[in-house]
Order: structure tokens, then C-alpha cells, then sequence
């Protein structure tokens, strides 16, 4: 992405949202936020997967046009439905899934298992235990070794209405040494290793030893570890090829990317810090003027008052001058959260962005006192990487979802792929952001984000997802010594899931141009999701909520809803054996809770196999 086209976006509307906002509880678009039912398990092993329900349930589902007269075709989804939810997988598919999640539930194979692969590899040879590996795990929750080896799977479930999110799960196999020592090194600028301690940093968005290995406590998301740039240019290979495959296997494709694999995450952390203290200057002017209880939608700084008020702090004139020009800032008399754009200098190099007022002196001070010329390019590649990403998703009609990643890289994360749905959404949804409803501050960044698009005009796009860095995130903040990002519990957790939900839904039936993917393996929350698509009167067939589950997990949601018409998807994960090892040991991990929370998905899958004894379908094979 060329400086020239992504600089000025950079520092347009709503440089300071993606932080943390304060807002009052009314909400600005009327919704009640909905009740739900008390789920008491841990909150830490089930906020990823699937939930008990006790007993069968219909769900009416919603019309399948919304007809002037109001009637609705109903549609039931019977979740327990056996027979519906394995139709695609024959006997010995699900011997392997009861084999697999009963394993995950021992907590020795669980606790030891990338031990007792490596001890098996050496004892079995790799012929042998790439053999019993695709038997097993990697059968269970892996496509296939490369693009022509995952096209069955992919042909298969397609044919029973589920669609795929190719991701190519192949990681470093690092040490944690190696891990802490690669962080340390891209995530530290030249100016903090020649002067630590002297430059103008926020803890939070600094590198810390202790939390070097980002792997650390997370059990559902991939980490990538800056090398150098010939290896960002190999990831971006990797997802272009992953683009590729996913616009040639459906006419309705998604693929998804991480951030932190495209560009040192050093940059990342500066411009995170950056936006959160322009926010935090955004709200020392609010309270001036006595309107830090209102809204953050709400809050508009006059402008003569906010004159004065930088006048009082010491601010030159020209600065004022400077920061308060544009072709609509302040012409209304006001400036809301989303025109405080130009207070960010436009300058000619990305690290002129890197500057943040001090509220002390009431001036503009670089974020760092040393930035060379090799680490502005570094920032600047990142940013043609993600152009390159885009423009091939809308070559190939590919959706591209960008994951969310821990609070320290985010801002900046959230801010960027704000940036490509400004360019690359403006005719049909491309750019999907990624919301983490663990965190306190979700349901503000959806808000905000939203009155971006409507008042801008582009199509809103979200993934929703719960989130995977929990324990890492809280650890970090207690040690270290900020405020806990992540909501109280995981009633809490499911809250505020349905409450974005519910907002960006209710969004939908008032204007067509958002769309949400609901990344969930909770029963209710899909449930939650049909009612209110019912109650709207939002057909499936308009393509504005999508559903994804992971591949190998939670099918009695994911297949009765592709094949009722219901746009669903699975992440489809492939790779080498070898090299997909952390993946598969991620997974062992995150299914030994809820296998331990649950035996649904094992009860159902009993279930089947006895019908399948009673009925002479032992033999049975899916036709498609």
C-alpha cells in the first residue's frame, strides 16, 4: 500500500476509537440488551465451545423472504438431530471423533502431548506416525497437507451447505527461549535499546521478558514471531494462496489473516500507544467542558472553548492552527470523537504519525526520540502487504476477515483494517474486523465502528468471536500494572457477546449494509442469533449473517444449519504433518475442557453410531 494513499486514511475520522472508550450505559440506537441463561461452568474452558442443552430443541426458524404481508415461513432446526448433523461423515469418522475427544479428556496425553509425539515419532519413524496421526488428530481437525490434498473435504462439506475459511496452519516449532528472544528483539525499537528508559513509553505497549513468548496461555490462536521481512513476504505469499483456493472452492469465500505475520510488531505497539493517548488528550478536552458522562457519540468539543482550553495548556498558536485544519473539521462549531482526525500530523514519512501530545507542556512530542529510516520502511511494507491482501480479495470475490489479537497490538490492528474497509468495502462487505466480547470495551468499538460506516457509507463487516488471549492478558495486566481488559466472568463474557450481537443485527434490519459472522461453538448464542433473525424478519438468503465453527468440532451446529440454507463455514486448517504439530497441540488442549464441561457432542455422536447398529448403517457412506 503505497504511503501516499495510506498515510492521509491514517489519520482521517476515528484515529482515537479503537481504544478503550468511556460510554454511558444508554445506547444510542434503541436495543435491550437480551437475557440469558446462567451457564455455570468454568469460564475459562467454555467460552470457545459447545454448550449443554439438556433437552431437544426445535428452533423456528425465519421466513425465508420478508413478504409484505408479514407471514413467515418457519423453518425447525432440531439440534439433536443426529442423522442430519453426521449425514456427511461414514462410521469410521465418527469411531475417530469419539476415539479423539475421549483422548482429550485424559489429562496426561493432554498435559504431555507434544512429548509423546515427538518420543512416538522417534519410536514409530515418521512414515508410521504420520500414518496413526491422520487415523487420529490430525484426521479429526486437519484437511490435508496442501491445496490439492484439502479439496475433497472441501467438495464434501460443500455439498452439504457448509463452506470453508482455508487457513494454513503451519507454525515455528520454537523453543520458548527462541520465542522470548525474537519478541524482544522486533518489538524494541533502536532508540529504546540505546536510551531504555528515557523515551515516552506506556508499560502496556512496551516489550516485556516475562511475556516474550506470546504462546504463552493460549490455546485457539496461531502466534506469529517477526524473523525479518523476507519471511513477512512468505506469509503474505501464504495467504495469497489461501485467497486463491478459497475464491476457486466457493462463490461465497472467506479467508482470514493475522497482522503480526505481515510486519514487525513494533510498529503495532507504537501507533497502538499513539492512538490511546490521542484518545486520552480527546478525553482530558471532554471533561474541560464537562461532558464526560455523555455518550462517547454524544461528546462534541466546541470548538472556541477547545481553543481556549489548548491556549490554557500552553498550546502555540500554530500548533492550533496546524491541528485544527481540514476541510470539515470543526465547520459545524464542533468536533465529535469521530472528527478528531487531524490532530495526528500528516507528515511524509509513517513515523511523523508517532507523535503524541503531552498534556504537561501542551506540545507535540515525538513517541520516541530515534527513528531510522529502516524502520519507517519497515512500516511502510507492512502496510503494502495488507494493500496487496486486499486487492486480491476483491480479484478473487474473497470476504477477508482480519483476527483480533492481545489489547497491546489491537488498537492499531482495529485502526489499519478500519482503514482497508474505508477503501475496499465501499460496493459489498470484502474487509471483516474481528471483535473480542471478552473484553470490557467490545460493545464501544462495535458502536463506534458502526456509526463510522453508517455515517461514511460503507458496508460494515465484524467477526465476533468471544476470545483466545484470556489468561495471558490478565496475567500480564496484574504483573505488570494496568487494568484488566477482560470482562469479570464468562456470564459476563456471553452478555456482552449477545449485546454486540444484538446491535449489529439490529443494524442489519435497519440498514442493509452490515454483515456479521458469528464465530461461535455455543449452542445458545446460535440460538440466540436464529430467534433474532427470526424476530427481524432477516432472511438467510440475503447473505448478511454468516456462522463458523472450527473444522472437526461442534458439527450438529454447523451442518443442520448449512443445511438449512444458513451461510455457515468451517476453518479449515491444512499443512504438513510435521509442521502443523503446535496446531494440533492447541486443539488437544482447548477440547480437553470442553469435552470435560460436556459430553454432548461424545453423547450425540453415540447416538449416531447406535442408530447407524440398529438401522444396518454400519456401512453407511455420505452421497453427495
Amino acid at each position: 500500500m503505497s504511503y501516499a494513499k495510506i498515510a492521509p486514511a491514517l489519520v482521517r475520522a476515528s484515529s482515537d476509537k479503537l481504544m478503550r472508550m468511556r460510554f454511558a450505559q444508554e445506547r444510542l440506537r434503541s436495543s435491550a440488551a437480551s437475557t440469558q441463561r446462567q451457564e455455570k461452568t468454568d469460564e475459562s474452558v467454555r467460552a470457545q465451545n459447545c454448550t449443554v442443552v439438556e433437552r431437544p430443541v426445535d428452533v423456528d426458524l425465519i421466513s425465508q423472504t420478508k413478504n409484505p404481508d408479514n407471514q413467515k415461513t418457519n423453518i425447525s432446526i432440531n439440534f439433536e438431530n443426529t442423522q442430519e448433523a453426521y449425514k456427511s461423515k461414514n462410521t469410521l469418522e465418527l469411531m475417530r471423533s469419539l476415539l479423539v475427544f475421549k483422548m482429550c479428556t485424559i489429562d496426561f496425553l493432554v498435559d504431555k502431548n507434544k512429548e509423546l509425539m515427538d518420543l512416538a515419532k522417534k519410536v514409530l519413524g515418521q512414515r508410521l506416525f504420520e500414518k496413526i496421526m491422520k487415523m487420529t488428530f490430525y484426521g479429526q481437525f486437519v484437511a490435508g497437507e496442501d491445496h490439492n490434498a484439502i479439496k475433497p473435504l472441501i467438495r464434501k462439506n460443500q455439498a452439504f451447505g457448509v463452506g470453508s475459511v482455508l487457513d494454513y496452519s503451519v507454525e515455528e516449532d520454537l523453543t520458548q527461549e527462541e520465542a522470548v528472544k525474537k519478541e524482544m528483539e522486533s518489538c524494541v525499537s533502536v532508540a529504546e535499546k540505546e536510551s531504555p528508559g528515557k523515551d515516552h513509553r506506556e508499560k502496556k505497549y512496551k516489550a516485556h521478558r516475562q511475556f516474550g513468548d506470546r504462546r504463552g496461555g493460549v490455546t485457539s490462536a496461531r502466534t506469529y514471531f517477526y524473523a525479518d521481512e523476507s519471511k513477512c513476504d512468505q506469509h503474505m505469499e501464504t495467504f495469497l494462496k489461501c485467497i486463491r483456493a478459497s475464491g476457486g472452492a466457493a462463490t461465497d469465500g472467506f479467508s482470514a489473516i493475522k497482522m503480526t505475520a505481515l510486519g514487525r510488531p513494533q510498529f503495532l505497539l507504537q501507533f497502538s500507544e499513539v492512538l490511546v493517548k490521542w484518545r486520552s488528550f480527546f478525553n482530558v478536552l471532554i471533561a474541560q467542558q464537562g461532558k464526560a458522562d455523555m455518550a462517547a457519540l454524544e461528546q462534541k468539543l466546541e470548538l472556541e472553548q477547545l481553543q481556549d482550553s489548548l491556549n490554557q495548556l500552553g498550546v502555540s498558536k500554530s500548533d492550533i492552527e496546524t491541528w485544527l485544519t481540514g476541510e470539515k473539521l470543526g465547520s459545524s462549531g464542533t468536533i465529535d470523537l469521530l472528527d478528531w482526525n487531524s490532530l495526528i500530523n500528516d507528515g511524509t514519512k509513517i513515523s511523523k504519525l508517532l507523535v503524541v501530545p503531552n498534556v504537561e507542556t501542551g506540545h507535540l512530542e515525538p513517541l520516541l526520540d530515534k527513528f531510522t529510516e529502516e524502520e519507517d520502511k519497515q512500516m511502510k511494507r507492512m502496510l503494502q502487504r495488507m494493500d496487496v491482501l486486499a486487492k486480491h480479495a476483491v480479484e478473487n470475490g474473497v470476504r477477508l476477515m482480519v483476527d483480533a489479537e492481545q489489547t497491546y497490538f489491537q488498537p492499531a490492528i482495529s485502526r489499519l483494517t478500519l482503514e482497508m474497509q474505508r477503501r475496499f468495502n465501499q460496493e459489498m462487505p470484502i474487509i471483516f474486523n474481528t471483535y473480542q466480547c471478552y473484553l470490557k470495551d467490545a460493545y464501544d468499538n462495535v458502536t463506534v465502528d458502526v456509526e463510522l460506516s453508517r455515517r461514511e457509507g460503507w458496508y460494515f463487516g465484524a467477526k465476533l468471536v468471544r476470545g483466545a488471549y484470556m489468561y495471558q492478558e490478565r496475567s500480564r495486566a496484574a504483573e505488570i500494572g494496568y487494568e484488566d481488559p477482560i470482562n469479570p466472568d464468562y456470564e459476563a463474557t456471553n452478555r456482552m457477546y449477545h449485546k454486540c450481537l444484538e446491535y449489529v443485527l439490529e443494524e442489519i434490519e435497519h440498514n442493509r449494509n452490515a454483515n456479521v459472522m458469528v464465530a461461535s461453538h455455543n449452542e445458545d448464542t446460535v440460538k440466540f442469533t436464529l430467534e433474532k433473525m427470526r424476530e427481524m424478519g432477516l432472511s438467510p438468503q440475503e447473505h448478511k449473517v454468516y456462522f463458523g465453527q472450527l473444522l472437526g468440532m461442534c458439527d450438529q451446529i454447523s451442518f443442520p444449519l448449512g443445511q438449512a440454507g444458513f451461510p455457515v463455514y468451517k476453518y479449515v486448517p491444512y499443512g504438513p504433518v510435521n509442521e502443523v504439530i503446535p496446531y494440533l497441540s492447541r486443539r488437544a488442549l482447548e477440547n480437553r475442557g470442553f469435552m470435560k464441561g460436556s459430553q454432548r457432542e461424545r453423547s450425540l455422536l453415540w447416538s449416531e453410531l447406535k442408530r447407524r447398529f440398529l438401522n444396518g448403517q454400519v456401512f453407511y457412506r455420505p452421497a453427495y
